[in-house]
């Protein structure tokens, strides 16, 4: 990744006025997450539609409840609940006030809330318009109102953490700096492999769901026009 990208927001401080930087967000993370809803929404229906709803990904959660366990049963438990909405806004909370209160930056710190916001967008009007069904497998975990399509706890987990690495890239010491960057990276690989595994959303369903979380994630981080950019 380029490291101008990356450090954007270091090269360039300046202080936005909220109503540029309401501007910028809109053409530059709502134009573009139109565009990624409609890819999501017509891939969506390629799936239930010419493609018979990808019966072999019935088969893989078949295979994969079949080899579970007490021990990963609880496991995958925890790794689930990181992805859930209430965890995802309270912690993007916490982390945008931290922020906020060390770099005196507002427009710096709310990334990771313009990510996950983004991000909720595309998936409530995508997974409301193809309905999906869940896997035919035991479901480990409640079932949301929403439908398999895509799936909201990848989305959400991988745009909040996308976001908390990019900004850790800021962290002086160097281990300290890869420790976060990979604990970040994996966090939503956990949420992912877990929904799977309690039978609450398909391959597909996750896949997808991490495209959406990655855009939005990097739609977020280059909302504000900077120097660089």
């Amino acid at each position: 990744m380029n490291p101008s990208f990356v450090h954007r927001y270091e090269v360039d401080p300046s202080r936005p006025s909220v109503g540029s930087a309401l501007r910028d967000a809109a053409l530059r993370v709502l134009a573009p997450a139109v565009v990624l809803f409609g890819l999501i929404v017509g891939l969506g229906f390629l799936i239930l539609g010419p493609l018979g709803n990808l019966p072999w990904e019935e088969d893989l959660s078949r295979s994969v409840a079949a080899g579970r366990t007490a021990t990963m049963n609880s496991v995958t438990a925890v790794w689930s609940h990181i992805g859930n909405t209430e965890i995802v806004i309270g912690v993007c909370v916490v982390v945008v006030a931290l922020v906020w209160w060390r770099t005196k930056q507002w427009w710096y710190a709310v990334v990771p809330a313009i990510a996950i916001a983004a991000q909720a967008s595309v998936f409530v009007a995508a997974t409301t318009l193809t309905d999906r069904k869940r896997p035919a497998v035991e479901h480990l975990d409640p079932a949301p109102p929403t439908s398999s399509y895509p799936s909201g706890h990848m989305g959400a987990s991988t745009a909040l953490y996308l976001t908390f690495a990019l900004m850790a890239q800021r962290i002086e010491r160097a281990w300290l700096r890869r420790l976060v960057t990979v604990v970040c990276a994996v966090v939503p690989l956990l949420v992912g492999y877990a929904r799977l595994y309690r039978g609450m959303h398909h391959l597909v369903d996750i896949l997808v769901g991490m495209v959406n979380g990655v855009v939005c994630a990097l739609l977020a981080w280059n909302y504000l026009r900077r120097k660089t950019s």
